[in-house]
């Protein structure tokens, strides 16, 4: 049986990825903003200021949380990042473009396709160059969508929103890959007991869930303690946030009007785009060029893998991922878009700039020369990836002006209602 690929999706899922794409568009560009800014200061007269600055250590060492603030950055800041992660995972599953299989399995190959070729082009590179480390091959999996979408922002406007769906998918998938790796490959000095505690609070938060319990007095502590828990047991505190975000119920109960990932989403979505994630891009980015040369930093095997993971081995594995599963299973292709344009959205997937560099900390942070010169690679990789996404997407620009001009209009009034069957999702 035949199904379609990148197909319109219904105006309730539309609705909801226009909500969410907006959030993050406007998190792009203060993203860029805030990693503009720190690599300016570190390399201005006053670089050193801004080196202090984010090796500042602060909070309770009595609990072992006396941390530098680039740490807190990313063992804090972004766990509300993942949050929103796996709200937008638990979505997607339940709701939207993952939650039928027939119409997941394309871009579910897609994405996982994307994050494997880009890992075996690091290894191959660093494996055929003198000097090569393998440690970083997690770093070109991730697409960091608000970083994509600030770029289809200027160029990309007209970008049918099923290209938009597919890219946020692509996004969404790799973000849950990246974050698995993170689990199991850059966690350190595991502690069953703490890790224990941990799993117990996730397990007080579903029951929490599923009792229709709606206090914050209930749900703040958990959370905190469950952070708190995981960053103990040596697991990556990030992970605590997915969790989290993932056992959030999606699904309203009659008389609800918004299901509590709703809720939580139109609340917290803001502040991890417009403030949780631009903090970390202002402490993970700055390198200092007057003791570290740019073109040197660019030659190491560990740059050119993430170079060569990023620019080529992400476009290569979301189409070849793509194809090959639509073959398959014999998925038709929508007739307004052609594998040109799911090729645009890969290079455009090779902008991986949030969680790339939050590897790039874990994978080189005892190492300072790798851990400049990976943060330089994917820096201009993420440009890179932007500039050829540019040019692809501005030569289909009359072809999306066409489709956008036949595409019904969407009236948010007209919006259903998401099935009203009371479970614990």
């Amino acid at each position: 049986m035949s199904n379609e690929f990148l197909g319109r999706p219904g105006v309730a899922q539309i609705t909801w990825l226009r909500e969410q794409l907006r959030d993050e568009t406007i998190g792009g560009v203060l993203l860029l903003a805030a990693a503009a800014i720190a690599l300016i200061w570190a390399n201005s007269p006053w670089g050193d200021s801004y080196t202090t600055l984010v090796d500042t250590s602060v909070g309770p060492a009595a609990i072992g949380l006396d941390l530098p603030l680039s740490v807190w950055a990313a063992d804090g800041l972004l766990v509300v990042f993942f949050f929103v992660v796996g709200l937008e995972l638990k979505h997607e599953l339940t709701l939207g473009s993952l939650s039928k299989a027939r119409e997941a399995v394309v871009p579910a190959a897609a994405a996982i396709g994307g994050m494997v070729i880009p890992a075996a082009v690091f290894v191959a590179v660093n494996l055929s160059l003198p000097e090569g480390d393998l440690s970083g091959w997690g770093i070109p999996m991730a697409t960091d969508i608000a970083f994509a979408l600030a770029v289809l922002a200027v160029v990309g406007r007209k970008l049918p929103v099923a290209l938009r769906a597919f890219l946020l998918t692509l996004a969404v998938v790799d973000d849950l890959g990246a974050i698995t790796v993170i689990a199991i490959f850059y966690s350190e000095k595991f502690s069953l007991p703490w890790f224990i505690a941990a799993v117990a609070t996730y397990a007080l938060y579903w029951l929490a869930q599923k009792q229709r319990i709606t206090s914050p007095l209930v749900y703040v502590p958990l959370v905190l303690l469950g952070w708190y828990f995981t960053h103990e047991s040596g697991v990556h505190a990030t992970i605590a946030g997915v969790i989290f975000g993932f056992l959030t119920r999606v699904r309203p109960d009659p008389g609800e009007k918004e299901a509590p990932a709703d809720r939580l989403m139109h609340l917290i979505h803001p502040i991890s785009a417009g403030i949780c994630v631009p903090l970390f891009a202002f402490t993970a980015p700055g390198v200092d060029f007057r003791s570290v040369g740019f073109i040197d930093s660019l030659t190491t095997p560990v740059a050119l893998g993430i170079l060569a993971g990023l620019v080529i081995g992400k476009p290569l594995g979301v189409i070849a991922g793509a194809w090959l599963t639509a073959r398959f299973t014999r998925a038709t292709l929508n007739k307004d878009i052609a594998w040109r344009d799911v090729l645009a959205i890969g290079v455009l997937a090779g902008i991986g700039f949030t969680v790339a560099l939050l590897i790039t900390e874990l994978a080189y942070y005892e190492e300072p020369g790798l851990l400049d010169s990976a943060k330089v690679a994917v820096l201009a990789a993420s440009v890179l990836a932007a500039g050829l996404a540019a040019l692809a997407l501005r030569a289909r620009t009359r072809h999306y002006a066409e489709i956008a001009a036949n595409e019904p209009a969407d009236d948010a009034d007209d919006v259903p209602a998401p099935p009203h069957e009371p479970d614990s999702r």
